[in-house]
């Protein structure tokens, strides 16, 4: 099976990695940071906000199933691309709206997602396109938490499932069964 890698911060990673982890040709989800400048972040320093690192996932994908340019354009649909350094009530440049290209060919179809997203948004949107930067696994804890945990998270309970919805309606034919 073909494998390639995506790097994507869209605010709260337990968020994004529910929403992901959920498409058919994606093998892995993995909650972590990126961006910074501290090595080996905690989650603590990084909800400081004071190292730079934003929330993010690393996600495992074969291109053959599911292509960069589609996980692009769910990315610009599940969260809000508009909003600078904050997705909701996070707020903080660890909730940033960034991606984090792995290769130039990514870079280039950022730019063009970002064209193809900007339709569908009243206001500018925002996301940048940084790296290329270290990225480091969160905690334990935090993966696979929407499965776990997080379906007993008052604050997963209100934010996950619009973004799941949101998902299901627009790219029915990517998810998983």
């Amino acid at each position: 099976m073909p494998h390639d890698e995506a790097i994507f911060a869209g605010g709260c990673f337990w968020c994004t990695e529910a929403v992901f982890g959920q498409l058919n040709g994606v093998s892995s989800v993995i909650s972590g940071y990126i961006g910074g400048t501290v090595a080996d972040p905690s989650y603590k320093q990084v909800c400081n906000g004071d190292t730079g690192h934003a929330e993010a996932i690393r996600i495992g994908f074969d291109p053959e199933v599911i292509s960069y340019a589609d996980l692009l354009d769910i990315f610009f649909a599940t969260h809000d691309p508009t909003q600078l350094n904050r997705q909701g009530n996070d707020i903080g440049t660890q909730y940033r709206s960034a991606i984090f290209p792995l290769n130039d060919e990514q870079r280039i179809e950022a730019q063009a997602g970002i064209v193809r997203a900007s339709v569908d948004w009243p206001t500018p949107i925002v996301t940048s396109i940084e790296g290329p930067a270290i990225w480091y696994p969160a905690e334990d804890y935090h993966q696979e938490y929407w499965d776990g945990e997080g379906q007993r998270n008052p604050y997963c309970l209100a934010v996950i499932p619009p973004k799941l919805a949101k998902l299901k309606k627009a790219f029915a034919q990517k998810l998983t069964n």
